[in-house]
């Protein structure tokens, strides 16, 4: 097999920035409905991709530290458009939240007590709504049989019982085991589908920048004592060494920057509300951290700084990692490990579309109701998810004003 090169990339950096910086806007929910609303809009409406190429690039992202969904959005901007379109569905999915949030911490914008407003429920009984359905359809291609259905159940019922990041890679490494072991060998997908125009000498740099500033920052930011470069240093860590997802990264935040008094209690958990209220990543919370930082740099450079930082992680990641797997899914005996992987990811996103998304956003009887009016809607009326959003958050606030809570 040859290898990718860049001459694969089929797509424009406006396409790509367009498409992200609608779900930028919408997609609410976490980064489990973050991954039901890149599923609808370019597996099932652009169908850049197919859903078994899809699934193994969630699952390839499932093994790496970092913000899940949003090392999604740029592998699929990546092979899409190359490089400029790995930067473009980041730049998309990820400038909304960001802005709302630095402007927030900048004292531009009172969100006030905004955890017991009806629309926010209602967005998140449209991220219900919107990863119901992503399950729905997964499992479908992911688990259609016996032995993989098995995989997915026994993967959800142990990440039930024990909801931490190392059960979620123990299921996950069990799932590709049982693959070898039990299942047959899945007919692989196009060179077509999973194109990466990325070459394996690019991975390699991408892989050696992500260990080199990992080892290289905290040295630097010693000898030159600079606060930028420390800045830098403590919000890279933090993107670099955090598995599972942005709620896990809070903690690791709150110790760095709390911790060193950089960031007040009081203003860390004044940010942690308003990044509650807003779509995208919650990473886009180091853009709140960096706005509120002291000593300088602050405000809107500080707020870039800590950005960049704590996302450069993951991008070296993806552009390191996409051309091996890329080639290595085509080998039968990782196929039969990936399809145990895949079998497995429907089993972990099961058990997250049950906590936290289903049990945040439905307290009461109406909150189902109105759930399940979301995903007939999304479902078999083939609304767009921007309008279920929209339609959410309304029905949200109505449940509220009319007492039904």
């Amino acid at each position: 097999m040859s290898e990718n090169t860049d001459s694969a990339a089929k797509g424009s950096f406006t396409e790509i920035l367009k498409a992200f910086f609608v779900l930028g806007l919408t997609s609410f929910g976490g980064p489990v409905a973050h991954l039901g609303y890149f599923r609808t809009a370019f597996v099932e409406r652009r169908r850049w991709l197919s859903d078994a190429a899809y699934a193994d690039l969630v699952a390839l992202c499932q093994f790496m530290p970092g913000p899940a969904s949003s090392q999604v959005g740029m592998g699929l901007g990546l092979m899409r458009g190359g490089y400029a379109g790995a930067l473009a569905a980041w730049l998309g999915f990820t400038l909304p939240s960001a802005i709302v949030l630095a402007g927030f911490g900048l004292g531009v914008v009172a969100f006030g007590d905004i955890s017991s407003g009806g629309w926010l429920t209602g967005l998140k009984l449209a991220a219900v709504a919107v990863v119901a359905n992503a399950l729905w359809d997964m499992a479908r291609s992911l688990a259609p049989d016996r032995e993989r259905a098995s995989i997915a159940a026994i993967a959800a019922m142990v990440l039930l019982i024990w909801p931490t990041p190392v059960t979620q890679l123990g299921v996950i490494l069990i799932g590709a085991v049982a693959g070898l072991v039990w299942l047959k060998a899945q007919a692989g997908d196009s060179d077509a589908e999973f194109a990466v125009p990325v070459s394996r000498r690019a991975g390699v740099i991408g892989l050696a920048g992500f260990f080199v500033l990992l080892g290289g920052l905290p040295l630097l930011a010693l000898a030159t004592s600079d606060q930028a470069v420390t800045y830098f240093d403590s919000f890279y860590r933090a993107g670099a060494l955090v598995f599972g997802g942005g709620h896990v990264v809070l903690p690791l935040l709150q110790a760095e920057v709390v911790g060193s008094g950089w960031v007040t209690p009081d203003a860390f958990l004044a940010g942690y509300g308003a990044a509650q209220a807003v779509p995208g990543p919650l990473f886009s919370f180091a853009a709140y951290l960096g706005a509120v930082t002291g000593p300088a740099p602050s405000g809107v450079l500080g707020a870039a700084l800590c950005l960049v930082a704590v996302f450069l992680p993951s991008a070296f990641l993806v552009v390191g990692l996409l051309p091996f797997w890329a080639r290595l899914r085509k080998v039968t005996r990782a196929r039969q490990a990936l399809a145990g992987v895949n079998a497995a990811v429907v089993g972990v996103l099961g058990a997250a579309f049950y906590s936290p998304v289903f049990t945040a956003g439905v307290q009461v009887g109406a909150h189902l109701a109105l759930a399940v009016a979301l995903f007939a809607l999304l479902r078999w009326w083939k609304l767009a998810p921007w309008l279920v959003v929209i339609l959410g958050a309304t029905g949200g606030a109505a449940i509220t004003a009319l007492g039904w809570v």
